[in-house]
């Protein structure tokens, strides 16, 4: 099921780059009254935008043609499509570029804020009732978009909505690795010896596993990027997996700790401890929930033009994905809720307050973000989002830890955790962790 999933990623992200090969299509111009190429952020007033064609005589036999559209124009357009005629569509553009020599180098103009721009491949058939293009041989092209850097000049790949996650996957690479000398033997000591808390420890440590695969190949992914403007489309949808994977065990993990909890307080088990796998109806509600994250993922990769790791959630299967999220929020903050009050030791109290926090923080931290980001520009959403939820998980990773293995809260708990604490081991094995 991963494999699969990598491939249906994989073709997703294939010809996302700021470097777009292809080939124009008179016929497809036609149908959709314009053939859409490319959208960019530009920024600056150094903005470049390249043309490579194979065949001139081609393109000036069609009367083939770059139109470039600024977002206000371009949604107003496709809001009201009816509205507009062929020929008033192509007179809104901004820019025609008529393509009559084999490279064509554009400077668009200065801009006071960064301006997405949509390329649009158009000729003399476009606008016609009927297809009537006898010669219908493609035209290959390559198109490359270009921003000033910090010198001034057209060297940068990055659209402004991308600018900086390069540096910032950059440093998340480095914390992860100075973190891993610091702390991965006292780790791997705590998870090697066992106790109740294995099983937490283990998904916690994979999860973060994950997430810093991730963060390495989406650093690989800009690294190239920067240089060609295309990227590793294959590194790209390994790590929008590792996001999804790690997304999943976590949801898996949280879920089944609070459901167990609220299940054994419930029944007021006085049997053996409750463990992983012991607990039918917990595991079925983390399973469904799991299930239904994952196919709405899935669902929203395919409606996204852009793949990230973190998307904007307009779509309906983004909507949704709020609302789950939202809804295991509220679910778990019940069973918490009723957790806490009854409870009368203030130390296990402190353990239910400081794991619900870090719930709560997964939780709703992309949902905020979204809402968040809606007070920025457009092209400053997609940052904000994947940096605030990247930052905001791995905190939220961090307080778990620190709970988990706390040596004053870790043996209370344990200690007790026959009651209390799914993911334990049986009460036959306990006496060897009190030493």
């Amino acid at each position: 099921m991963l494999g699969l999933l990598l491939a249906v990623l994989l073709l997703l992200h294939m010809g996302q780059g700021r470097t777009v090969h292809g080939s124009f299509d008179s016929a497809l111009a036609w149908r959709s009254r314009g053939q859409h190429i490319v959208t960019f952020v530009f920024h600056g007033d150094q903005a470049v935008l390249r043309v490579r064609i194979s065949d001139v005589a081609a393109a000036v036999g069609k009367e083939a043609t770059l139109c470039l559209y600024r977002e206000e124009e371009w949604l107003k357009m496709q809001g009201s499509v009816e509205e507009y005629s062929c020929p008033e569509r192509l007179s809104l553009a901004q820019v025609s570029l008529h393509l009559n020599q084999t490279d064509y180098n554009y400077t668009l103009p200065q801009m006071v804020y960064p301006k997405a721009w949509h390329t649009i491949y158009v000729d003399k058939y476009t606008c016609l009732v009927s297809y009537e293009d006898t010669n219908s041989d493609y035209m290959a092209f390559q198109v490359t978009l270009l921003n000033p850097d910090a010198a001034g000049n057209p060297f940068d790949h990055f659209g402004a909505d991308e600018s900086g996650l390069h540096e910032f996957f950059f440093l998340l690479v480095l914390v992860y690795f100075v973190a891993a000398c610091i702390y991965i033997q006292s780790l791997w000591q705590s998870i090697k010896k066992g106790g109740p808390m294995h099983t937490v420890l283990k998904v916690l440590s994979t999860s973060l596993l994950l997430q810093a695969v991730s963060a390495f190949a989406n650093y690989l992914h800009f690294l190239r990027y920067s240089r060609d403007g295309q990227g590793a489309p294959f590194i790209g949808s390994l790590a929008e997996l590792c996001d999804i994977a790690s997304e999943v065990q976590m949801l898996y993990l949280l879920l089944s700790l609070c459901m167990g909890w609220t299940l054994s307080r419930r029944k007021k088990s006085q049997g053996r401890p409750l463990q992983w796998d012991s607990t039918p109806t917990s595991t079925g509600i983390a399973v469904v929930a799991v299930t239904a994250q994952v196919i709405l993922l899935v669902w929203e990769l395919f409606e996204d033009t852009f793949h990230h790791s973190y998307h904007a959630h307009l779509s309906l299967a983004g909507t949704l994905l709020i609302a789950l999220k939202m809804c295991l929020a509220v679910s778990s903050a019940c069973g918490l809720h009723q957790i806490i009050t009854v409870e009368r030791s203030t130390m296990k109290r402190e353990f239910y307050i400081t794991f619900a926090k870090g719930c709560f923080l997964w939780f709703l931290c992309h949902p905020c973000l979204v809402a968040i980001s809606f007070m920025f520009e457009e092209y400053q959403r997609e940052k904000i989002i994947t940096v605030g939820v990247i930052l905001s998980q791995s905190v939220s990773m961090i307080m778990l830890y620190r709970l988990f293995l706390s040596h004053s809260l870790y043996w209370e708990v344990s200690s007790l955790s026959s009651l209390t604490l799914p993911l334990t081991v049986s009460s036959g094995h306990r006496s060897r962790y009190y030493s």
